[in-house]
């Protein structure tokens, strides 16, 4: 069965956008100074405040960093279209069915090597 990668590749390249201005709006341009209005050592800060800022902050770079990382995976995974190798597993070499490519379109592997890689 031949996957269709035009379709895919539409899905992907949407994806692609919708994270990347995701990606444009969360960017860290401001210290936790500059965002607080308050110099950070300063004993007059409460720590309350401190540790809610430092907590936003970090949680605004997680999103950072996964948004990053599923860029990178759509990327390859527009590279794999384009070679023509997309929708085949990196293992086993088998093709990689439409049902998980529809849930995991940057996927990889099979189901089964997939499971095997979790394992350990």
């Amino acid at each position: 069965m031949a996957v269709d990668t035009d379709r895919f590749r539409e899905d992907l390249e949407a994806r692609r956008a919708r994270l990347a201005a995701v990606l444009e709006t969360h960017t860290l341009t401001e210290s936790l100074e500059d965002e607080s209005g308050e110099i950070v050592a300063s004993v007059d800060n409460h720590l309350a405040d401190t540790a809610s800022d430092t907590h936003d902050r970090e949680l605004e770079e997680g999103i950072e960093d996964d948004t990053a990382e599923m860029l990178k995976r759509i990327d390859a995974a527009l590279g794999r279209i384009e070679a023509g190798t997309y929708g085949t597993c990196e293992v086993c070499g088998k093709a990689i069915p439409a049902e998980r490519l529809e849930a995991v379109p940057y996927a990889t592997l099979c189901i089964d090597d997939a499971r095997k890689l979790e394992q350990g």
